[in-house]
């Protein structure tokens, strides 16, 4: 794991935080969260984890169950037994097998969203 990358907070099971979570680096939640996220850096939510939040981050690995939207800057991915309702953005996105995603997926990179409106708009 890269430096930017070491766990800085984790949440563990059978624990509950409801609020708004900033950080750097990344954090690991296996427990239940309930707010907003925003980082420009590694969200894991784990296997045993649910997670009711609207979230802008850089990278986000999903094992667990989420509930909301993710704006994802580099990348989303979702192994099984991962559980996902809601919209996702990302330049990269990945589902695995075994997977449940029930919402919009869009892949679009934002600078490149900016330049299409700008050429509609000419």
């Amino acid at each position: 794991m890269k430096k930017r990358d070491e766990i800085n907070a984790f949440l563990g099971k059978n624990t509950e935080f409801e609020g708004k979570l900033t950080f750097t680096g990344a954090v690991r939640i296996d427990g239940c969260f309930k707010g907003e996220i925003v980082s420009d850096g590694t969200l894991i939510i784990g296997e045993a984890a649910r997670v009711e939040s609207d979230v802008h981050i850089s990278r986000i690995i999903i094992s667990g169950e989420f509930k909301g939207n993710i704006f994802a800057e580099t990348r989303i991915e979702i192994h099984a037994p991962g559980r996902v309702f809601g919209n996702l953005q990302a330049p990269v996105v990945i589902i695995e097998e075994g997977v449940v995603f029930e919402g919009n997926c869009r892949m679009l990179k934002e600078d490149m969203a900016e330049d299409k409106i700008l050429a509609a708009v000419s």
